[in-house]
């Protein structure tokens, strides 16, 4: 019997028994402690809401505009390293059912599937992701390779110049492909529907950077080649340089306070995520939703503000939306989707996720999206959002 699937923790658990446990760990799991992990779900559930009644409910709306792109609803699928290792083709896949539901998909720089395979599978422009390396000439290469795909926008990535200290990965000899080992085959051995459909695809590799960048062909070369590549040097002179390179809408991705923010804004860039990196950066940092409400104050109509970190449902979109954001990314949401069906897991995620949005819109007194604002948040932001406890409980604000 098919089993009954009404939230995103129902594609999670399908994910968990599914994808091998390397690559579920890369996607479930944080830096350190996981303290900050923990943190950008249990602030959400802080925040409640006002339930109103007595309100004219019909022809409601979620359509708006992330960094100038019309969407079906303020959401779009963030850039997640390593998604065609959840399932075969996954970066295709997703974008696919991205497409499908009129949301932006985001292709990472360390995407199993290159940005051409992605361009030859949809029809509509997708956004790219670049993180700024030691060689000039390699990130010049993928804006000018992101152009010709005929992406639409380019999200600079800012928090990843010095990699943060993931344990399971450490523990688990994440590779793309799995090295061959004796504990990865055992668990390879449980995992005969993933197995199955990665012997069916050539894409198990670094696809943007093997073939792109000289030496580098194999496992063992990339991962001597990526150990150096992430430049602590970045400075928002460079920022303006890729700025210029580019030519398009900019979306810097990785702001996580207010005067860095005021930075963002002064760039000429389109958009800002505020960010945390999933919780796989800095442990102990703020949940992306704790700072958010600070940040919009910061930059004001300066720079677009838009959050990912910690969105699980529709109700999470909703409050981001009401603190001030004007969309959200969502990473592991689409990925146990991913992880558990495929494109059709991808696009039941985002059909949940509509689903809830729109129905808490309407339950809170709203029509639509555009309109929502502070208002329909019953506990002030400052008091519903606070640290968090290393067992993930949210501390609130005295």
């Amino acid at each position: 019997m098919a089993p009954i699937i009404t939230t995103i923790e129902d594609l999670r658990r399908i994910a968990e028994r599914r994808v091998p446990r390397m690559f579920y760990d890369y996607c479930d799991s944080g830096s350190w402690t996981e303290s900050t992990y923990r943190a950008n779900e249990a602030d959400f559930a802080a925040i409640k809401l006002r339930q109103r009644v007595a309100v004219d409910m019909t022809d409601r709306s979620l359509a708006t505009t992330m960094a100038g792109r019309p969407v079906a609803m303020p959401v779009a699928l963030a850039p997640t390293g390593l998604t065609g290792m959840q399932h075969a083709d996954g970066e295709i896949l997703a974008a696919r059912a991205a497409e499908a539901a009129g949301v932006p998909f985001t292709l990472s720089t360390m995407s199993i599937c290159s940005i051409e395979d992605v361009a030859e599978h949809v029809t509509e422009p997708f956004w790219f992701q670049l993180y700024f390396m030691r060689d000039r000439a390699f990130n010049d290469r993928l804006i000018d390779r992101a152009k010709a795909a005929g992406c639409s926008a380019l999200v600079l990535t800012l928090d990843l110049q010095i990699l943060g200290q993931r344990h399971k990965d450490l523990r688990n000899g994440l590779s793309a492909p799995p090295k061959p080992t004796l504990g990865t085959a055992l668990n390879l051995l449980t995992k005969p529907r993933w197995c199955w459909s990665m012997l069916r695809t050539r894409r198990r590799t670094f696809r943007n950077i093997v073939g792109h960048v000289e030496g580098v062909r194999d496992t063992s070369s990339i991962s001597a080649w990526a150990a150096d590549q992430f430049d602590p040097r970045l400075g928002w002179d460079d920022v303006r340089r890729i700025r210029d390179r580019w030519q398009g809408p900019l979306i810097l991705k990785g702001i996580l306070d207010a005067e860095d923010a005021e930075q963002a804004a002064a760039t000429g860039a389109e958009a800002l995520i505020v960010s945390n990196h999933g919780g796989r950066q800095l442990d102990g940092a703020p949940s992306s939703i704790a700072v958010l409400p600070e940040i919009v104050d910061a930059v004001g109509s300066r720079i677009e503000v838009l959050m990912d970190g910690g969105i699980r449902s529709g109700q999470d979109v909703l409050k981001a939306v009401a603190l001030g954001a004007k969309g959200v990314f969502i990473g592991r949401a689409f990925l146990y989707g991913l992880g558990a069906y495929g494109q059709a897991g991808v696009a039941k995620a985002l059909d949940i996720i509509r689903h809830e949005l729109d129905t808490t819109m309407a339950l809170c007194g709203h029509r639509d999206i555009r309109a929502v604002d502070r208002s329909i948040l019953r506990t002030p932001p400052a008091r519903a959002v606070g640290s968090s406890t290393r067992d993930g409980a949210s501390a609130a604000a005295p």
